[in-house]
């Protein structure tokens, strides 16, 4: 049974000087329908909202009901953010993947991180992969309709009845049907696999890749992504992680296609992520390689463009700094021996780095990513590092989204308290180095904005990261 988690239109903001608070809108209010429209997410409320006069259905937090009439300008924003970007309920995954992350997390974690969404919309707005599976016909017609391109789709194999089989969902065997839907409606779409050995990997990669390939240029890219395993395996399909031979098998058999493609369009199209290059001890492909990182959310070259965003900074050799200061960055296991090398290149007087490569023990030996450390795991390896510690750089990678607290819940404030010493975090390459510059020039940490939804004029959608 597909879950539905119901936000409706809650306002959790209201810019200073914005329409929204001209017509009286309120922190709590809930925008129920726009000129007798009712409202499912905020892409029918953009829409609705593009019309110059304004009937608005609101709901008070008393619950009593206001209409509310305005003009506006066109493009002009409303200026008001909600709680969630879909109101008539996030659709749920209905499938059981043999794969899935979800399943594998820790007992006892907060409810949300159990959320399995697999909604179209969210894919639409936020590039959240989907499988498609709960998508239902009238869904595609409202995806043609509005153009809404691109999609993010989980495929993981051409093959429909192996999908059905790794999803355990028969409606998972339509997935060619299903792209060549978006294609014949012009709606580009990208695409990964997680794949996992001996079950979608040999000659199965082999047609998906193929597959995918010809499905351009509506086919926009194809990520591919090692299964994870984690120590919370309980009650789910025995898989196996790569090994170091496995991993360079799949990295020859994908720069064999990605030569193939450049050579027909000057592009990759296929892109590993870095996890294969860790456990197969290779070289993270150049920059070009990537064709601009279109899949950087997903983990897709994510090592290569924190070393270009690094070399970005290109003054190398600081002022010294008037005191000894040692310094602990911390990272995931894969990522140790990139930072490790990076340091060598920066001459700094009285400043002393150590990396320190984080053992993750609360999801498992196995998990060697830095987006998956928790906050627990850092202070205990913290504390494990004996010597001098000035202060500690966390990568922003490892803390949820739009928040300060790390995924079980310890927060950066706890982690300063229980250390005794300076926290402060890193998005990405060029501010790791710029704090090791001028360490004492650095607010505490950095800001963080919560996840609210925005409604931006003429069709155009953001979320707030």
């Amino acid at each position: 049974m597909i879950g539905l988690i119901t936000h409706k239109g809650i306002i959790v903001n209201i810019e200073p000087d914005s329409l929204a608070e001209e017509i009286g809108l309120e922190i709590g209010d809930k925008i129920i329908e726009i000129n007798g429209q009712n409202l499912r997410d905020i892409i029918d409320l953009s829409f609705a909202l593009a019309e110059e006069e304004i009937e608005l259905l609101v709901e008070k937090k008393n619950g009593e009901q206001e209409v509310i009439e305005f003009d506006k300008e066109y493009d002009e924003k409303l200026g008001a953010e909600f709680e969630s970007a879909v109101f008539d309920g996030i659709r749920c995954c209905g499938n059981r993947c043999w794969f899935c992350f979800v399943d594998q997390i820790a007992p006892n974690m907060r409810a949300s991180l159990s959320v399995k969404d697999d909604d179209y919309r969210m894919s639409f707005l936020y590039g959240n992969f989907v499988t498609l599976t709960n998508t239902k016909p009238e869904d595609f017609e409202r995806i043609k309709k509005l153009h809404l391109t691109p999609l993010f789709v989980s495929v993981h194999t051409t093959n429909g009845q192996l999908r059905a089989k790794m999803l355990q969902n028969k409606r998972a065997a339509d997935i060619m049907l299903q792209l060549n839907h978006l294609k014949e409606a012009a709606v580009e779409f990208h695409t990964q696999i997680v794949l996992c050995p001996g079950i979608n990997d040999g000659e199965e990669l082999e047609k998906t890749i193929h597959d995918l390939m010809q499905m351009q240029p509506y086919a926009q890219t194809l990520a591919i992504v090692p299964v994870g395993l984690t120590k919370y395996r309980e009650d789910c399909y025995p898989l196996a992680m790569f090994s170091q031979e496995e991993a360079s098998r799949v990295i020859d058999q994908v720069e064999r296609w990605q030569k193939i493609n450049r050579n027909k369009t000057g592009k990759s199209f296929v892109y590993l992520g870095d996890e294969f290059y860790f456990l197969a001890k290779r070289e993270i492909p150049p920059a070009k390689e990537y064709d601009g990182f279109p899949q950087l959310e997903n983990g897709i070259g994510l090592t290569r463009n924190f070393l270009s965003e690094w070399d970005e900074i290109t003054d190398n050799v600081c002022n010294p700094y008037a005191k000894q200061i040692y310094l602990d960055i911390v990272c995931g296991k894969s990522a140790g021996s990139v930072l490790t090398s990076l340091l060598e290149q920066l001459d700094i007087p009285n400043l002393s780095v150590r990396v320190v490569a984080i053992e993750n023990e609360f999801f498992g030996k196995e998990i060697t990513v830095t987006g998956l450390l928790t906050g627990q795991d850092i202070l205990k390896n913290l504390k494990d590092h004996q010597g001098k510690r000035t202060g500690v750089i966390i990568p922003g990678s490892a803390l949820r989204t739009g928040e300060d607290v790390f995924l079980d819940d310890y927060s950066l404030a706890d982690l300063q308290r229980d250390l005794g010493v300076d926290v402060k975090v890193a998005y990405n390459g060029g501010e790791l180095k710029r704090l090791l510059q001028s360490w004492h020039e650095h607010p505490m940490t950095l800001d963080v904005n919560p996840n609210v939804y925005t409604w931006q004029s003429n069709a155009a959608y953001s979320k707030n990261k």
